[in-house]
């Protein structure tokens, strides 16, 4: 029996919130060539904005010009390297720049196949018959204490080390980002976001206002409203990917 073909469709919002002067969160996809992309950048001035864009467009160009001979998730940790170098090489030319780095949450898919790509602490959730679940593991400090049984997630929550990432793109000459494949199922709804979002909103928040049947463009414009309700005390990026047949 010949396999059904998946297409994609997707929507995204970004939004500086209400607490910060500019927005440093960038995103891009192109669903002709399966590259979906949401980054966090951070530094000082305009830094984190130069980052996080810098970031967007190398890995959509390189991914989206991509040769058919090469293995997919090989071409992904090669445009995440030179991502990575452009920002590092960028930083050190420019002392304003010093420092500047940037998340990165990622999706890399041909037909049933999803690549997960992951920097940092923005996250990739699936929502498959209405349950949430998180794909990603923030590379943050005190994800890693609780996922070594050192702090409880209660304790993290109101840690004052929450915002510290322990790998970003850009701020050290390498870098080993999270890289695996998962498979998808017509239904499935990708959520790629900026940490923006995760810190004002639970888990079964999120669940509860992808689980409403409406557009993907209204789903993330509830996303964003909730979060920005809720404090929006970052800027907040959500892009959302469904798979269909």
């Amino acid at each position: 029996m010949a396999t059904a073909v998946v297409n994609y469709t997707a929507a995204a919002v970004s939004d500086r919130g209400r607490k910060r002067p500019s927005n440093e969160d960038a995103f891009g996809f192109s669903v002709e060539h399966g590259v979906y992309v949401v980054c966090d950048g951070m530094g000082g001035a305009a830094a984190g904005e130069i980052a996080s864009s810098l970031a967007v467009d190398e890995v959509l160009r390189l991914l989206s010009s991509r040769s058919e001979a090469m293995k997919l998730p090989v071409v992904a940790e090669l445009a995440l390297s030179a991502a990575n170098e452009a920002i590092f090489s960028r930083s050190q030319r420019n002392y304003k720049l010093s420092g500047m780095g940037t998340t990165l949450v990622g999706l890399l898919v041909e037909e049933r196949h999803v690549w997960v790509l992951n920097i940092g602490d923005s996250r990739c959730y699936r929502l498959r018959n209405r349950r949430l679940e998180q794909l990603t593991q923030d590379h943050s400090l005190v994800e890693e204490q609780v996922r070594l049984g050192r702090m409880t997630r209660s304790e993290a929550l109101r840690s004052p080390l929450k915002n510290v990432i322990t790998r970003a793109l850009g701020t050290q000459s390498h870098v080993t980002p999270d890289i695996f494949e998962v498979e998808a199922e017509s239904g499935d709804l990708f959520l790629l976001c900026s940490d923006g979002l995760t810190r004002e909103i639970s888990d079964s928040q999120i669940e509860s206002l992808l689980g409403v049947d409406s557009s993907l463009d209204e789903r993330c414009a509830r996303l964003v409203e909730t979060a920005k309700k809720a404090g929006g005390h970052d800027n907040i990026t959500c892009l959302l990917v469904r798979a269909g047949v």
